[in-house]
């Protein structure tokens, strides 16, 4: 995202040393359709998430069938292709939870492009994946070539210039702390006193956490705040209790939290922060070029997920149920033009 830090400093808030091996040989993916062992049936009306995920979801069937009122509000060139072409920004590396190379070692697999493959599923298409670098990415949606891009896209006033957007997730940060930790966030930065917290320079983490620092010692209160080269580094940190806590996207801890879930070391979230800051709670929304007739049913597509609890069942495969959102929106208000 080079108008906003979420997707990087997400990338650098992940653990590698989480990544188990046959994860990472699997992350160098290729471009093009790579939904090779992803089910999604439309006789059947089930499409299964979470497959070949290596651990960082729970597989499951969700039933899912074609809402005709809603198909046919999408544009003829799309209806007429019989598919949906889903761009995913996810080269080179990928970025689980939310998109990442399966242990199939082909398939891309994670939450977006899941998501992606259920509201297909309410379109009656079939879901194509096109995976590409970020910028790529959207030079798919410009050409034409992508649809709509489910790859944790911040909806901001700078891209409603070139894109129009339909919400579907929070854009959240989050605290990690040893699970037996006490401590809780609970949203108030007071809470942060006498704390020693790790976060990414040069991320949108790290410009919130320093204004708290800053208002605390405003008030004789001392925040410290320690940098490490690496995730690896920060999680011995906090393992160590050299660190009381790491502030860093939510995806990547609720993954965190779940690869060591049954490990001496296992993690748990303290406390979740809006992306964009006090004033604007941030969202993640699926983007199609503007006025390509997309964002409406878009989300309509994801508010039938949502009122119909396969929205719910999605989120809770993949440990994102803190990111839900009441419904999906047109165009919501996003990232000012200030901070965008």
């Amino acid at each position: 995202m080079p108008t906003h830090l979420t997707r990087r400093s997400l990338i650098r808030g992940i653990s590698a040393a989480t990544v188990v091996a046959s994860l990472a040989t699997g992350l160098a993916a290729c471009g093009g359709d790579s939904d090779a062992a992803t089910t999604t049936d439309a006789k059947t009306g089930e499409v299964v998430v979470g497959q070949v995920s290596n651990g960082a979801a729970t597989q499951t069937s969700i039933k899912v069938s074609e809402v005709k009122s809603i198909s046919a509000e999408l544009p003829d060139s799309v209806k007429k292709s019989g598919k949906l072409v889903i761009g995913e920004g996810a080269l080179p590396a990928g970025f689980p939870p939310l998109a990442f190379v399966g242990s199939d070692q082909k398939t891309l697999t994670g939450s977006e492009p899941d998501l992606g493959r259920l509201v297909a599923a309410v379109f009656g298409l079939k879901p194509e994946i096109d995976n590409a670098t970020w910028e790529n990415m959207f030079v798919g949606i410009d050409s034409g070539k992508v649809d709509v891009a489910f790859s944790n896209v911040t909806d901001t006033e700078e891209r409603k210039k070139k894109y129009e957007f339909a919400s579907y997730r929070q854009d959240n940060l989050a605290f990690t702390v040893p699970k037996k930790s006490t401590w809780n966030f609970d949203g108030n930065y007071e809470n942060l006193a006498g704390k020693t917290v790790s976060v990414s320079a040069g991320t949108n983490q790290e410009k919130i956490l320093l204004e708290w620092k800053k208002k605390l010692e405003s008030e004789g209160k001392k925040l410290t705040v320690k940098y490490f080269q690496d995730s690896n580094s920060v999680y011995l940190a906090l393992s160590s209790g050299k660190i009381d806590a790491y502030l860093g996207p939510n995806p990547g801890i609720a993954y965190h939290n779940k690869q060591t879930a049954n490990t001496p070391n296992a993690t748990r979230t303290a406390g979740t922060y809006s992306g964009a800051g006090a004033s604007l709670q941030g969202l993640i929304a699926a983007t199609a070029k503007k006025d390509s007739g997309l964002a409406k049913p878009l989300a309509d597509a994801i508010n039938y997920l949502i009122k119909n609890g396969q929205y719910a069942e999605w989120l809770k495969a993949y440990n994102l149920s803190n990111e839900a959102v009441a419904k999906s929106e047109v165009n919501p208000p996003g990232l000012p033009l200030d901070n965008s």
